[in-house]
């Protein structure tokens, strides 16, 4: 199979990211909003209720679960890395900040859940696959913080909106139409749980034979 590599300038829409597939590889230039905490989804999830307003405009735009080290300076915010962070944590928001914020990019490291891949078909959204411990590589792609929300909220909490160039490559792992390579490790690996297992048995009575 050819490995296609794109390079998009984001915000992506509905339609390049459904013009992805699962197992592409991208190369992002552009702006991107980060963040990496359970109670910033909270709060989001507050926002999109109505009951504060959102700190930066988010919808039609990306939402990475990228951890940073940043800091306040007299000058600004300064983002020293960036690396991604579990996105299963974020299940339980996931669905209902996709479909309220119309997210066309989501990421981080080791997928989302069914309800999520839902929300994504509905709204035209891929799951962007980041390299963990890649924290050199991501960072070395930042050039300009744009905006930070919630101050009062821990800087690795905060929502941050970056200018990027040449961030990737970032893998499609989830793509806009359901496919997940995720879900293709899984079957593999169940389909192959017998034999892995035969295996064991068999190396255990060679060694107790031993």
């Amino acid at each position: 199979m050819t490995l296609r590599t794109h390079r998009l300038t984001f915000p992506l829409t509905a339609d390049q990211a459904r013009e992805l597939r699962a197992g592409d590889q991208v190369i992002i230039d552009g702006e991107i909003t980060t963040t990496a905490g359970i109670p910033t989804h909270e709060r989001l999830l507050r926002c999109v209720e109505g009951e504060e307003p959102l700190p930066m405009p988010l919808a039609g735009h990306c939402l990475f679960h990228l951890g940073s080290f940043s800091r306040d300076t007299p000058d600004g915010f300064d983002v020293l890395y960036m690396n991604p962070t579990t996105s299963t944590r974020f299940n339980p928001h996931m669905p209902r900040l996709i479909r309220a914020l119309s997210l066309h990019a989501v990421g981080g490291k080791g997928g989302l859940d069914q309800h999520s891949v839902d929300a994504m078909r509905e709204t035209g959204c891929v799951y962007l696959s980041f390299l963990g411990g890649g924290a050199a590589l991501h960072s070395d792609a930042i050039r300009e913080v744009l905006q930070v929300g919630w101050p009062d909220m821990l800087t690795h909490y905060r929502l941050v909106r970056l200018r990027v160039e040449g961030l990737g490559p970032l893998t499609v792992a989830i793509d806009a139409h359901g496919n997940s390579r995720y879900n293709d490790a899984q079957a593999i690996a169940q389909s192959r749980y017998a034999e892995i297992l035969a295996a064991l048995d068999a190396a255990r009575a060679t060694i107790n034979r031993a």
